[in-house]
């Protein structure tokens, strides 16, 4: 592929046991495209942390969540959309927590982060990534 645009979508059924789904998709999406194996786990650890989040606090029972990304030259956009109106809030876990730091390491591993209002209900929260590796 050339370095024009991509972009790529899929709901998912709000189940726990589909982010495991969320997480080949994305990889075999990205690898693809030819995006660097590096940046690949970076982008399927984030959508990974973002479609839990969407699973876990937005979920309404058969309304689906998406997962979007979008690249183009040195940048992925990935973004996950759910039906919740309220907003990602990072959460200060105890150091001994096994929960609670995924906006956390989003925010880490982005370059920046963000939320807005989904129409017609709900949200999508996005984090722009930049791509070390090659993308063909």
């Amino acid at each position: 592929m050339s370095e024009s645009d991509m972009d790529w979508r899929m709901e998912f059924t709000p189940h726990e046991k589909c982010v495991w789904l969320v997480r080949r998709q994305v990889r075999r999406t990205l690898t693809r495209w030819g995006c660097g194996e590096d940046d690949v786990d970076t982008a399927v650890l984030v959508c990974s942390e973002l479609a839990t989040n969407a699973v876990r606090y937005a979920y309404v029972p058969h309304q689906n969540f998406e997962v979007r990304l979008g690249v183009s030259g040195k940048e992925c956009l990935v973004e996950v959309s759910d039906v919740s109106d309220a907003p990602p809030c990072a959460a200060t876990p105890d150091a001994d927590a096994e929960r609670g730091r995924g906006l956390l390491l989003v925010v880490a591993l982005a370059e920046s982060v963000g939320h807005r209002e989904r129409t017609p209900v709900g949200k999508t929260v996005w984090a722009r990534l930049l791509l070390n590796g090659p993308v063909s």
